[in-house]
């Protein structure tokens, strides 16, 4: 079977003796995909297709792995980063996935991108008792640890960002008329149904709700139709080529609702400046990850150290690209969740130490956002904040809010 095939593996032999981190160096314990020399993790990514603009989450990852075997690996080992090209394709997703467990023999999956893909493997993931972890979408589902223990997600879920914007619009926008586009899979249903629960007695004000399948070439009729239902707000539930498209033809069209875009297409890089700056002037989103086009934190510690990094480790990348920032957050997590492990790197302890981090700060995340997790608790970063456009990046407002909050 030939599949896209990248394996990046670092060189640098010297272990790194962690006497003084708090690790517990145990009896050593090993699950298929570990050694005393080696931590191999497997992962999909959608390089082509219809989300390609998210293949730069994979590349930054990869480089970070790269870039922890640089200094010793984890532990002492080296980390094997197998990432596959899965094209947003769910069937595909399978195939690769089932290679990486049965024939890699990974110790898990980790960042497996996109709703429909970690969809499809789900099950299968919690048959095997492998771990899928703080995989790349934000739909409730992944934290369900009584039903499905090998999955863990990472950013704030879909549910919670919707109910989120349909509270602020019910307090700042008079008479709203809602028009809503959704991706017709469980990423858009999962907003979808996190902003009617947010809307509730008030569920009658979308007065249009239309889908796109991501094998259209575009969502323009989609966008003329909402228009001509005289909705005075969009709520945009679309990945980054679809959100670029719905964002220019509502300017093509003149029409100017308040605007509210899901998180996932809120890249400067992969959205706003394909869908022309001037166009996407005021829309609203939900951040809860640094943007690095925000001069605000040209001066920030973690910025600072991100961009350096860059420079090093992915010269010439787009750093006005949020999924980098996305990118190297989530594999700090990783690396730390792996160096809790110490020797005992079994699957089971793999997960235990996913689910005992406490108010944990990640580089990168906002002031005041920190990843907390537990045995009932498989939400690592549940808190976001509201940012509005505003000509060339995004300007933070309001408060720090979860569901809870609002």
């Amino acid at each position: 079977m030939k599949t896209n095939r990248r394996t990046f593996l670092g060189g640098v032999s010297t272990a790194a003796v962690l006497s003084a981190s708090g690790v517990a160096f145990a009896q050593k314990k090993y699950d298929d995909g570990a050694t005393d020399k080696e931590i191999k993790i497997g992962n999909t990514n959608p390089y082509s297709g219809p989300a390609s603009s998210y293949g730069v989450i994979g590349k930054c990852i990869a480089a970070y792995w790269k870039c922890v075997n640089d200094r010793g690996g984890v532990n002492g080992r080296m980390v094997k980063f197998i990432t596959l090209d899965d094209g947003y394709s769910p069937p595909k997703t399978v195939e690769l996935v089932r290679q990486l467990v049965e024939q890699e023999k990974v110790l898990c999956v980790f960042q497996t991108l996109g709703t429909p893909t970690n969809t499809a493997i789900h099950k299968y993931m919690n048959q095997k008792k492998v771990p899928q972890l703080y995989v790349a979408t934000g739909a409730s589902k992944w934290g369900k640890p009584k039903e499905f223990p090998w999955t863990m997600g990472f950013q704030p879920d879909y549910h919670t960002e919707a109910v989120i914007y349909a509270k602020h619009i019910l307090a700042n926008v008079k008479d709203a008329k809602i028009g809503v586009l959704m991706q017709n899979d469980d990423y858009g249903k999962d907003y979808w149904e996190g902003f009617k629960d947010g809307l509730g007695k008030d569920a009658n004000k979308v007065v249009k709700h239309v889908t796109y399948e991501t094998t259209d070439p575009t969502v323009d009729s989609q966008i003329i139709q909402l228009k001509d239902s005289g909705a005075n707000v969009f709520f945009n539930i679309t990945i980054p080529k679809f959100a670029a498209q719905a964002i220019r033809k509502a300017a093509d069209l003149g029409w100017k609702p308040a605007h509210y875009l899901n998180n996932v297409s809120s890249s400067v890089a992969s959205t706003l400046k394909p869908a022309g700056l001037d166009n996407s002037q005021g829309i609203i989103t939900a951040l809860y990850l640094m943007d690095p086009t925000d001069k605000q934190w040209d001066s920030n510690a973690d910025m600072k150290t991100w961009s350096a990094w860059m420079d090093k480790w992915m010269p010439g990348a787009n750093k006005s690209d949020g999924s980098y920032v996305y990118a190297y957050a989530v594999s700090y997590l990783m690396e730390q969740t792996l160096k809790k492990c110490g020797d005992n790197l079994t699957r089971e302890n793999l997960m235990r130490q996913a689910a005992s981090s406490q108010k944990l700060r990640v580089p990168l995340l906002l002031p005041g956002i920190t990843v907390n997790t537990s045995p009932t608790d498989f939400y690592p970063v549940q808190s976001v904040q509201l940012a509005k456009f505003k000509g060339e990046t995004w300007e933070l407002f309001g408060d720090v809010m979860s569901a809870e909050s609002t």
